[in-house]
């Protein structure tokens, strides 16, 4: 119970604290140019004062004149002191040491008020000076801020431009140049992908009300006629299915990896080879598989969505009697996988834009095909960190390989979970 006052009390504080604080840095700068300053000042004044003080008096001059003797003895010399009245040799040293003591009291007391005086005007020119040299300083910071401020989606393609000397300064605004062209990319990416996406709907959707518009137009409707256009719909709905799927899968892919776990790709491969090889004997071509052991870290049904697409994407664009080859293994300590097929020439400057999503070499609404196969490829590599290369084949088709990172070494439950997995594939 009587821990409530001493934490409002502790809030009040902070409250007062932070309010105490300066939240500008141009202040922050000055305080801190006029704090460095001040203290430097009063240590140098210390250590003058601490020389003088330690320092000794010179040799004193005592005023004297020449006497005679009254006998007519040799002369000899008085010493005066105070009024000019003769008086003996220690009083004298004992009044000359107490004079310059007090002397000296005096000169420390002096210099040591004056300097103080000095010290506070300075220091007032020293925190003018210290607000001015920090505005000058972060002027190039409040140009940068106002610009970054004006840039909106519409002329994103602006840039801060910052000449001068390769500074700190110059070095921020080139990386906020490279921030805003990375930027613009992904949104001239993005807009790309969301007309082609309308595009990829709209077709679909036209064709159904198509369909629908000529079943109520028909003047002497039949059961066959229905029925030929409900199965058509069926089939452009599965059609928009399928699309909606592959969509909804490439944003999931994108997102990474939330518990990557040990996996076997060879058994993966296993399985993905036994359902695609009757679709690719139904095409008269040879799937050809070499399949060793490739462990890694991942999530299984990206994995295997990863190689069904490579797969479809091999068999879909073949030519008759062609081939597809399907290679798993380990080098250097990273699994891959690697697909090649046969089919039609690709142009060599035309291979990157394939992983683009809605891009593929020949469009035909009519194969269920929409362009995202390998998209989704490389946003599964991406997510897993893997290396994805791609290339033509000189004779026609596409070599793609996926290279995973090295695998790390199971361990505990881990290998008793893949060595079960082994087994059971055996």
């Amino acid at each position: 119970m009587r821990s409530f006052p001493l934490t409002a009390t502790y809030l009040t504080r902070a409250r007062a604290a932070a309010l105490l604080r300066p939240r500008r840095v141009r202040m922050r700068l000055t305080l801190l140019y006029g704090g460095l300053f001040v203290l430097s000042g009063a240590v140098l004044l210390t250590i003058t004062y601490l020389l003088v003080a330690g320092s000794t008096g010179g040799p004193v001059l005592v005023k004297g004149v020449e006497e005679s003797a009254e006998s007519g003895g040799p002369p000899r010399r008085s010493r005066f002191v105070g009024d000019g009245q003769p008086a003996p040799t220690s009083q004298l040293t004992k009044g000359l040491e107490q004079q310059a003591a007090r002397t000296h009291e005096e000169m420390m007391n002096r210099l040591l008020l004056e300097s103080a005086i000095a010290l506070a005007i300075t220091a007032v020119i020293a925190i003018w000076l210290g607000w001015v040299v920090a505005g000058r300083v972060l002027r190039p910071l409040r140009s940068m801020t106002t610009a970054i401020q004006q840039i909106t989606a519409r002329n994103v393609h602006e840039r801060l431009g910052v000449d001068g000397p390769r500074d700190e300064l110059k070095d921020l605004a080139d990386t906020v140049d490279g921030l805003l062209g990375r930027l613009e990319t992904a949104l001239d990416s993005h807009k790309r992908f969301v007309a082609n996406a309308a595009h990829e709907l709209r077709t679909p959707l036209t064709l159904e009300h198509a369909l629908l518009e000529e079943s109520l137009i028909d003047g002497d409707p039949t059961v066959e006629s229905f029925r030929g256009n409900f199965e058509r719909l069926l089939a452009i709905s599965k059609q928009q299915g399928r699309l909606l799927e592959s969509l909804l899968f490439l944003a999931t892919s994108e997102r990474g990896l939330e518990e990557p776990e040990p996996l076997e790709l060879a058994h993966l491969a296993d399985e993905i080879v036994r359902t695609f090889r009757p679709a690719a004997e139904r095409r008269g071509l040879r799937l050809v598989a070499d399949v060793g052991p490739a462990a890694l870290h991942g999530d299984p049904a990206l994995v295997e969505r990863l190689l069904a697409n490579l797969l479809d994407n091999a068999i879909d664009y073949n030519c008759p009697d062609g081939q597809v080859e399907i290679t798993i293994g380990t080098r250097s300590g990273r699994a891959f996988v690697r697909v090649a097929n046969t089919g039609p020439q690709v142009p060599a400057d035309q291979v990157d834009r394939l992983f683009n999503p809605f891009q593929r070499m020949r469009r035909n609404a009519d194969d269920g095909h929409h362009g995202l196969g390998l998209s989704i490829v490389r946003s599964i590599a991406t997510a897993h960190d893997a290396e994805l290369t791609a290339q033509d084949r000189p004779d026609g088709g596409l070599v793609v390989q996926v290279a995973f990172p090295a695998q790390r070494k199971f361990t505990g439950a881990a290998t008793r979970a893949v060595t079960r997995k082994a087994d059971k594939s055996k």
